[in-house]
């Protein structure tokens, strides 16, 4: 039996076996949901995270390799069965061939069955995870990064795994999308949690004063040096160090830190003796460093060094079910701090925060919530005191005419999840009638029961 409740959807044409699989499946333990069609099948996945697909080959409409293929697309890691008929095992092997994860053949064994099951799930990130660590109290780790995106689900996911290694990390993304929160979540949950986490801007500090910084320096070592000093790899003792915005690193120092991560020892600066390091280094940038490698200003042999594991973080604006939860969160944690009686949005407040762009992302988000908690008259913060704190600012919301019917399902499945199933609310944000609402939804397979909040008995 597993001992998890691993997460399955299965996907087939065929009532009968569908309903067997999912009677198999259930009976050792998974949670299982499913789809008569792949429409359906990526429609669920825009509400849940499974840990594995089985989907059956020959289907009408979109098949089992048109799915795969959409759900490379969303999620690489995602592994995909496939079921296939004796006649089209070819098909099936090619499909092995481009990244399915396996398949078998009609009538399956069942036996067969659950275990090509547990060795998907055994490569599943997500899945490992939720096997290694308890629902919990384990989540304190991650406590100060607040979501319910499934792309930032996956990214904390592979953070949590990576966090038990020494690993190097780099992170990407844009600036206010959270990098050094995830360095610090990543620290938290790793083995040198007890150690310090020692965390420095490389693109704010002059480059007369970074070696020094980074490295440390010896008394009378250079003019002003009236003291030593210890630099960050010393004082992160057997802990982090975090190098924020790597890519500013001038070149010179450049060569410096590759031979501090080649060595695992540093110089003090007008020091003739090394000292012996011991960190886990995570840097971050949001920069495109394979541009600036081609460009001569970022070494490539370095980039190696701190690209062992790779983490991108989505722009705000690509998670904009999680706007209502930051912007609420952030304007209780500031009507505390400034003693004010502000208790939440109007309607049309949040709806101007949510087709925001956000070029800022998430700290531009604290930023307009701050002003709006600042300067709050009322306990509710009205559409006004939003429209003051955006103002200049531009508002973006794809509109349904101009998206792409690829993304359109994406559109629909955020309104609904934002607005926990109400499709009054949906349409109205969408400025769509509910009869016109309901037919776009039925179009992609969505009902608004699947997002309503689960009841707990």
């Amino acid at each position: 039996m597993s001992q998890t409740k691993h997460k399955i959807l299965v996907v087939d044409d065929d009532q009968d076996l569908l309903r067997l699989l999912a009677i198999r499946l259930q009976a050792a333990g998974y949670e299982v949901s499913t789809a008569a069609t792949g429409e359906r099948a990526l429609a669920q996945l825009a509400v849940s995270s499974p840990h594995l697909v089985i989907t059956d080959m020959r289907m009408p409409g979109m098949d089992g390799m048109a799915l795969f293929d959409a759900i490379r697309k969303r999620n690489p890691a995602l592994p995909v069965i496939i079921l296939t008929a004796h006649g089209t095992i070819p098909d099936a092997v090619e499909a092995v061939q481009r990244g399915v994860f396996g398949y078998l053949t009609k009538p399956f064994d069942g036996k067969l069955l659950l275990q090509k099951t547990e060795q998907a799930l055994a490569l599943n990130t997500s899945a490992q995870v939720e096997q290694a660590v308890p629902a919990q109290s384990d989540r304190a780790w991650r406590e100060d990064i607040i979501t319910r995106n499934q792309v930032m689900e996956s990214i904390l996911a592979k953070a949590r795994l990576v966090a038990a290694s020494d690993a190097s990390v780099m992170i990407f993304g844009e600036s206010g999308t959270g990098k050094e929160l995830l360095a610090r979540a990543i620290h938290k949950v790793s083995p040198r949690a007890a150690q310090p986490f020692v965390a420095l801007n490389c693109g704010a500090i002059p480059e007369q004063l970074l070696e020094s910084e980074l490295f440390g320096h010896v008394k009378g070592s250079f003019t002003g040096a009236i003291a030593e000093h210890k630099g960050l790899f010393q004082s992160a003792g057997r802990g982090t160090v975090f190098l924020d915005e790597i890519g500013d690193m001038p070149l010179p120092l450049q060569v410096k830190l590759l031979r501090v991560l080649q060595e695992r020892e540093v110089r003090p600066i007008g020091s003739t003796q090394s000292i012996k390091i011991d960190v886990r280094i995570i840097s971050a940038t949001h920069r495109n460093l394979e541009e600036a490698i081609r460009a001569g200003t970022f070494r490539e042999d370095l980039y190696y060094r701190l690209h062992v594991v790779a983490l991108s973080l989505p722009p705000l604006s690509e998670r904009r079910e999680d706007i209502p939860v930051l912007a609420n969160h952030f304007l209780h944690t500031l009507a505390d701090r400034y003693r004010k009686r502000v208790t939440g949005f109007s309607a049309e407040a949040m709806e101007l925060l949510v087709k925001h762009a956000w070029p800022g992302n998430v700290r531009e988000l604290f930023n307009a919530v701050e002003q709006a908690v600042a300067l709050a008259t009322s306990s509710i913060i009205s559409t006004v005191a939003v429209e003051n704190a955006l103002r200049g600012k531009p508002a973006e919301l794809t509109s349904f005419e101009a998206a792409r019917f690829e993304f359109e399902r994406d559109y629909l499945a955020k309104l609904l999840k934002l607005t926990n199933g109400n499709v009054t609310q949906a349409a109205r944000l969408a400025k769509r009638n509910r009869t016109e609402f309901y037919k776009l939804l039925q179009r992609h397979h969505l009902t608004p029961a699947m997002f309503k909040p689960a009841v707990h008995p």
